[in-house]
C-alpha cells in the first residue's frame, strides 16, 4: 500500500482532556521531531493545513526547547532498506523510504549541529533506535512528541513511552496525519490511556515559565 494522497483539513482545535496530570519540566524532557522527511511530507498539501502549520509550530517550539536547555532529537528512516531490515511493515506499505532525498528532513526543520539524530526502524521510535539509550545518558524521562503520522509512529511512541515508565507529551498542533478523523483518534487515544495532549503554546508556556521562575 502506498502512502495516501493527503487532503487539507482543519487539525483539531478542541484538545481532548487528558487523564494524567503531568507537567513539562525542562530538566527531565526532550523535544522529539518524528519522520519529518521529505519521503512522508510529500503526502501533504505542503502550503496548506495540517502541514505546513505544523511545521511552525515545531520549529517555534525548538526555538523554546534550545533556550531552555531541552535537547533536541530527530529520527528518521533509513533509505532502501532491504526486505529484512523492513519486516512485516513491507507487506503492509511496500519498500519504504527510498534511498536520496526522501531520506532528507525537510529544509525547515534540518538538524543543526548540536541536534541528535537517530535511525528509526519501526513505528515506535524506541525500537531499535538508541532512544532509550539516549533518554538514560541524558538523563530524561520525558518526551515531548511532534511530527508525522499522529495515529502510527507519534501514538505509538507515546504508549511505548508510558510502558517503559517515560512521560508522553503529544502535541496537537504539531503533528500531521492522514486525516482529521485519524489525527482526532490519535490525541484522543494517548489523552485517554498513556500521556498529555497539548498544544504548541501550552509547552513553550512550560518551558519558558519554568526557565523564568529560576533564581538568576
Amino acid at each position: 500500500m502506498a502512502l495516501p494522497r493527503i487532503r487539507p483539513y482543519t487539525a483539531p482545535t478542541e484538545i481532548p482532556a487528558s487523564t494524567l496530570d503531568w507537567r513539562i519540566d525542562p530538566e527531565r524532557s526532550v523535544l522529539l521531531v518524528h519522520d519529518m522527511q521529505e519521503h512522508f511530507a510529500g503526502a501533504f498539501v505542503r502550503g496548506a493545513e495540517p502541514f505546513a502549520p505544523a511545521v511552525a509550530a515545531i520549529q517555534s517550539l525548538r526555538e523554546t526547547a534550545d533556550a531552555a536547555g531541552v535537547p533536541v532529537v530527530y529520527t528518521a528512516q533509513p533509505g532502501g532498506q532491504s526486505p529484512v531490515e523492513r519486516g512485516l511493515q513491507l507487506d503492509l506499505w511496500g519498500a519504504g523510504v527510498p534511498s536520496g532525498a526522501g531520506e532528507r528532513i525537510i529544509g525547515d526543520l534540518a538538524p543543526r549541529a548540536h541536534d541528535h539524530r537517530l535511525t528509526k526502524w519501526r513505528y515506535d521510535a524506541f525500537v531499535r533506535s538508541g532512544l532509550e539509550d539516549l533518554l538514560a545518558d541524558l538523563g530524561r524521562d520525558q518526551i515531548v512528541i511532534t511530527g508525522v503520522y499522529a495515529h502510527i509512529g507519534c501514538l505509538m511512541t507515546a504508549a511505548s513511552a508510558f510502558m517503559g515508565d517515560r512521560q508522553a507529551f503529544l502535541v496537537a498542533d504539531a503533528v500531521a496525519d492522514f486525516s482529521r478523523e485519524d489525527h482526532e483518534m490519535a490525541l484522543s487515544y494517548v489523552a485517554r490511556r498513556c500521556g498529555v495532549v497539548t498544544t504548541a503554546d501550552q509547552v513553550s508556556r512550560a518551558l519558558a515559565g519554568a526557565v523564568a521562575a529560576v533564581p538568576r
